[in-house]
């Protein structure tokens, strides 16, 4: 609360006011050295400043014991970027990771920085979100195993600093995974409440990463599930029901947030899994109610499952078709906190099929003990195989919450 009343106070501040304190101070407080970007944060047109403090419920603090964006209720929007690193030295890293800090704390306060004395370089933000509040924007990291260790290469010199359990996932067999669109050094999933908020932030990292790293694969997502509701996904079926099992201080604890053996810097943290999963709409829409259902194990329209009459009762596997997506993840007896998305893209000019299905987001304390051997179960016996097709993979280690001076990273190469 108290980081929250702070930063609304900075919103307050005019670009006349900034002006003052700039040259008051010299062009070093601009800059900034703590990689907090809160001078940069003042730079937000008044206007807009006052729509922000109105609303100052949508705006989602990245500051904490962890990082948003991992149990915060999922807001309507989402990107998620892999990015590869191209800087060859460990001073040109954190110098990114620097700059990436100072634009997720200026953004999700909801500031702007596009003004600038000198019209003849590009303004210091591209600007489409002018007048546009923070809309519950959160910024989530992630480090993939190449970025501590590449092709056997310890490149920044914090191989022995890797997450215990850091690892990419192993390849299945009913698997078609596009290498360039798996994977990765780092991972920004960007969520908010309006998409063109969520896309300015993206667009802005990629900005800031010129000379740094390059982008290796994006990918857009949305759900609406109404107030209250559990969202579906695009086959209709309620996408997430198993969360609430675990929706608690202390399921948290069990599910979420990394346990002992972890490096410093992923306490408070946890492993984001991430599958690109492509639903045969064509094929699914052709298939009677029944054997949709039967697939799932789960009433379509209710999300009971069968034998059940609400959506959150308890399941009864033997109630359910032995081959059907619940009945297989309830035998697992592990629990994940599931993220989706549903996603739509390209059609394909020849047959006129779409390209499009679910963003598989989820995040557990210990993917080779909760998350793998569920996969594998799924797609060995999953009814679902017939009309889904894994296309992209990705595991990052996603470090526990920042502490307001604290760059993203830092625990990393200075813990």
């Amino acid at each position: 609360m108290e980081n929250q009343q702070e930063a609304s106070k900075a919103s307050r501040i005019s670009r006349r006011e900034f002006l003052k304190l700039s040259a008051a101070a010299g062009t070093g407080l601009a800059i900034g050295a703590t990689g907090t970007g809160a001078i940069l944060g003042l730079m937000t047109p008044a206007k807009k400043a006052q729509a922000d403090v109105a609303g100052s419920e949508d705006t989602i603090s990245m500051y904490g014991a962890h990082q948003a964006g991992i149990i915060t209720p999922q807001q309507t929007y989402l990107y998620l970027a892999s990015f590869r690193i191209t800087a060859s030295d460990r001073a040109s890293v954190i110098k990114l990771l620097r700059e990436w800090t100072k634009f997720a704390d200026l953004s999700t306060r909801g500031g702007t920085a596009i003004t600038g004395s000198n019209r003849l370089v590009p303004p210091a933000d591209t600007g489409e979100t002018l007048d546009l509040p923070a809309a519950k924007l959160t910024t989530t990291f992630g480090f993939g195993p190449s970025f501590f260790l590449s092709e056997g290469k310890d490149r920044f010199g914090i191989g022995k600093q890797a997450a215990r359990y850091l690892q990419d996932i192993p390849r299945m067999s009913k698997d078609f995974l596009d290498a360039d669109r798996s994977g990765g050094d780092i991972c920004i999933q960007v969520c908010a409440e309006d998409q063109q908020v969520a896309f300015h932030a993206v667009r802005n990292f990629i900005r800031l990463s010129t000379g740094y790293a390059s982008l290796k694969w994006m990918e857009e997502g949305f759900i609406s599930g109404g107030s209250g509701k559990t969202p579906r996904n695009l086959f209709g079926f309620k996408d997430g029901t198993a969360n609430a099992e675990h929706q608690t201080s202390s399921g948290y604890e069990d599910v979420v947030w990394t346990g002992a053996g972890e490096p410093a810097w992923m306490a408070g943290g946890s492993y984001l899994a991430y599958r690109k999963i492509r639903m045969l709409l064509e094929v699914w829409d052709r298939t009677s109610y029944s054997d949709q259902e039967d697939t799932f194990g789960r009433y379509k329209e209710s999300g009971a499952a069968y034998g059940s009459t609400g959506e959150f009762d308890p399941v009864n596997v033997s109630r359910l078709p032995a081959d059907s997506h619940v009945s297989l993840a309830k035998q697992t007896g592990q629990r994940i906190h599931r993220r989706a998305y549903s996603y739509t893209g390209s059609v394909d000019l020849r047959t006129g099929n779409v390209d499009a299905g679910l963003l598989f987001l989820s995040y557990q304390r210990n993917p080779e003990e909760q998350f793998i051997p569920m996969l594998r179960m799924m797609q060995s016996k999953d009814k679902l195989n017939e009309y889904t097709a894994h296309i992209a993979s990705g595991m990052f280690a996603c470090p526990g919450g920042l502490r307001q001076g604290e760059y993203i990273g830092q625990r990393i190469f200075e813990g």
